[in-house]
């Protein structure tokens, strides 16, 4: 691989506290075999190595790559068929959503993050796994996709071992639904019923097939999907397998208030403290959503070093509520970004998502801890990264760290004006966009540059995913999507009167006296 020098108006390396970034002015960073090897000004660095070819200009903004901590599929659920309904509902409606093929499925949404500037994704998977035998091949789609591109990716295989489809298990469910409906369902939640076991035989095949995969940018994680889905003996297990191979694990968790409740009627206590009363919390664990913890599951959470990502166009979309980001940074919590199935826009962009998390939180009063933009700067690259499989690698513009960085264009966001007392680092978060995205650069090698994807067509793959989905569902397709008309009304009444005082916010934004 060539070296090569990027260079910008502005280098802005990392986050160093909730107010100020490092920056260098007329900076450069030289790279070579896909490594930081030296930060400076761009003269001096341009002098000393004689690079083999420069990128960025005089006019550019130059930062990590950010990290979706939290990512599932590629077209989105409304794309697929489902609206926005609440959380435990959208489940039901997901129900009926036709098969896609995953190679072009994941490039789809490889596109659009990538366009935004993202390098790194924490990829879970396993929704609607199907036989254990096709597990391999269908594992082997989404990482070839992701090789294929060039992007770095940590994949996870969601472990769901109990309650496919409401918050009990599956044979209790089925003898509540009416009897036209009922043994359909039934046949196909038995076809979700794998063993732990089986999810675990599957984490060392793809330890070893994939995790010291030749590019470097293929790391496996491990993924007990919910409280509600995973038993407790798959949960010590997956704590086992973590503590022998070393690996993290990423966990959804309190994402609704009915999943609040839930933890109360299967442990008699909070899910936090549940988990960190069977030693399974700590610096190895990310929660996903963590949006229902009380104050004491903070501190909980705060005591281990668990990490929490949070996903605030996915809960905004699915009335789950809000997290309590204000609280998580008091107490000094690792807090990463997720777009989960999709941004508030209905695509990946991290440039509005940052935005989207800098004012979601501005409660009201003029004394009150909310995000800054080094902050949810840091949210996305620094602290998104020690989430996944890549932590001391990426995440910071630093010697020895990997050369994944995003090329803005700083005339797009400063143009036609704006005014020196505002930061380099405020402008960018409230300002970029994603068309001022000019080079996006993994271990190195330049991946998008001026909008054109260096190793693949994308015009040509979309293309292909639209024909292979416009055509006509077939005779099963249409009766699941029947099926899932039919249940939907069965999933809501199974948690009519659950929601009790449960449902208070941890903070609101406009309070009543």
């Amino acid at each position: 691989m060539p070296s090569s020098l990027i260079r910008g108006k502005y280098v802005i390396c990392r986050a160093i506290s909730r107010t100020e970034v490092e920056m260098i002015e007329n900076g450069a960073i030289f790279q070579q075999d896909g490594k930081i090897v030296e930060i400076g000004s761009y003269d001096e660095l341009f002098a000393k190595y004689q690079p083999d070819v420069v990128l960025g200009s005089p006019d550019d903004v130059v930062m990590p790559g950010f990290v979706n901590s939290h990512h599932h599929v590629g077209l989105t659920p409304l794309q697929l068929g489902s609206l926005d309904y609440p959380l435990e509902l959208w489940f039901a409606g997901r129900f009926s959503a036709r098969p896609v093929d995953l190679y072009l499925d994941t490039l789809y949404s490889a596109f659009e993050m990538i366009e935004s500037g993202i390098t790194t994704v924490q990829h879970i998977h396993g929704w609607r796994p199907g036989p254990s035998s096709t597990w391999p091949d269908v594992a082997g789609q989404i990482l070839r996709a992701y090789d294929d591109i060039g992007m770095r990716v940590s994949y996870c295989y969601a472990v769901r071992d109990q309650n496919h489809f409401v918050y009990e298990p599956n044979e209790e469910f089925v003898k509540k639904l009416p009897p036209e409906i009922g043994p359909e369902i039934g046949a196909i939640l038995q076809q979700l019923e794998v063993p732990a076991e089986d999810y675990l035989e599957f984490f060392e095949y793809l330890w070893q097939q994939w995790h010291h995969h030749e590019s470097g940018r293929i790391k496996i994680q491990l993924a007990p999907a919910n409280l509600h889905w995973c038993s407790d003996k798959a949960l010590d297990m997956l704590h086992a397998y973590a503590e022998k191979y070393q690996v993290g694990m990423h966990m959804h968790l309190l994402e609704t208030a009915y999943q609040k409740v839930y933890a109360q009627k299967r442990t008699g206590k909070t899910a936090v403290r549940f988990l960190y009363d069977r030693g399974f919390l700590g610096p190895h664990i990310t929660l996903g959503h963590g949006v229902w913890l009380t104050e004491e599951d903070i501190d909980l959470v705060a005591e281990t070093g668990t990490m929490i990502c949070h996903n605030a166009s996915s809960n905004l979309r699915l009335q789950s509520g809000i997290a309590p980001l204000n609280y998580y940074a008091k107490k000094g919590v690792t807090v990463g970004m997720g777009l989960d199935e999709a941004g508030i826009n209905d695509d990946r962009d991290m440039l509005q998502e940052m935005r989207m998390v800098l004012k979601l939180h501005r409660v009201p009063g003029m004394d009150e801890l909310v995000p800054t933009s080094p902050q949810v700067f840091q949210m996305a690259t620094e602290h998104g990264a020690k989430t996944t499989g890549f932590a001391p690698e990426i995440g910071t513009l630093e010697v020895g760290k990997a050369a994944d960085l995003v090329v803005m264009n700083w005339h797009h966001i400063a143009y036609p004006y704006l005014d020196d007392d505002i930061s380099v680092i405020d402008a960018v978060v409230h300002r970029s966009k994603t068309a001022g995205v000019e080079m996006v650069i993994v271990a190195g090698e330049v991946i998008l540059k001026q909008g054109q994807f260096t190793r693949i067509n994308k015009e040509e793959i979309l293309a292909e995913l639209s024909a292979h989905l416009n055509v006509p569902r077939t005779a099963e397709q249409e009766r699941r999507r029947e099926l899932a008309h039919a249940v939907f009304p069965h999933v809501k009444k199974f948690y009519d009167g659950w929601l009790g005082g449960e449902c208070n916010p941890f903070y609101c934004q406009s309070c009543r006296s």
